[in-house]
């Protein structure tokens, strides 16, 4: 097609404006350009990366419920390997979801790797801030919660400690908040209800890792002494607040 001069000028005028303002003005007019297919285009500064939590206490802060090499392994080994291993599966796949939220909203469209991994860097992040030393009971708006939904702390336990022994495998029991109603409910392996491709779907509350890499060193194969000393150091404040 014949350019006229008068659009020959526009684009050098347009060309000579990104260059005097400098490259990061440019890159950012790119971004913003529309693709073919009418979805904005992430920059590669703004496309997803995955980041560890600092852990909130010191790797023997749980013990008895949890020791100390579990907690370090588990931290420096497992969780860092997830993080690893999604960020490089992101850039490799050319993901382009912005958001956690959107990542696993489109979980069913991701590959194995990026899936798996992106679960476990996000379900290790959370899982660590909802223990804390000496946890106790839940009080106020989250004991109200759970009693009005499963008829006392007791109840709940019972039900939870169910989600986490029927776990066939490795996954995780979940506590999620559903449009109001509280629910119990696990995921295998990585998965969890933020996932498009999960039976269990909810706002989580609060996890339980039951991998065997998170309790073996201590419990061997007794899953049930894990889960019933787990709840010795649940940060109920952590889980009212994701509550609220």
């Amino acid at each position: 097609m014949k350019t006229t001069r008068r659009e020959f000028v526009q684009q050098a005028l347009k060309a000579t404006t990104l260059t005097a303002l400098g490259t990061p003005l440019a890159l950012k007019a790119l971004a913003d350009t529309p693709s073919s297919s009418g979805n904005i285009e992430l920059s590669a500064s703004t496309a997803l990366q995955f980041s560890q939590v600092a852990l909130p206490y010191a790797y023997a802060a749980l013990e008895p419920s949890i020791d100390a090499m579990t907690m370090e392994i588990h931290y420096t080994k497992h969780h860092t390997a997830y993080i690893k291993n999604v960020n490089e599966a992101i850039t490799a796949d050319k993901v382009s979801f912005g958001t956690e939220k959107d990542f696993f909203a489109n979980a069913s469209k991701l590959s194995a790797k990026a899936k798996n991994n992106g679960g476990g860097a996000w379900n290790h992040n959370f899982f660590w801030q909802v223990m804390k030393p000496g946890g106790g009971q839940p009080t106020g708006k989250i004991a109200d919660a759970i009693n009005g939904a499963f008829g006392s702390v007791d109840k709940f336990k019972e039900q939870f400690t169910q989600a986490a022994m029927t776990r066939f495998g490795s996954g995780w029991a979940w506590l999620v908040n559903d449009g109001g109603k509280l629910k119990i409910g696990s995921t295998p392996n990585q998965d969890n209800p933020l996932m498009d491709v999960s039976d269990l779907k909810g706002t989580p509350l609060l996890a339980l890792d039951v991998w065997e890499h998170a309790y073996y060193l201590k419990y061997q194969n007794k899953r049930n002494e894990y889960v019933a000393n787990w709840y010795n150091v649940i940060n109920w404040d952590e889980v009212a607040k994701r509550l609220a």
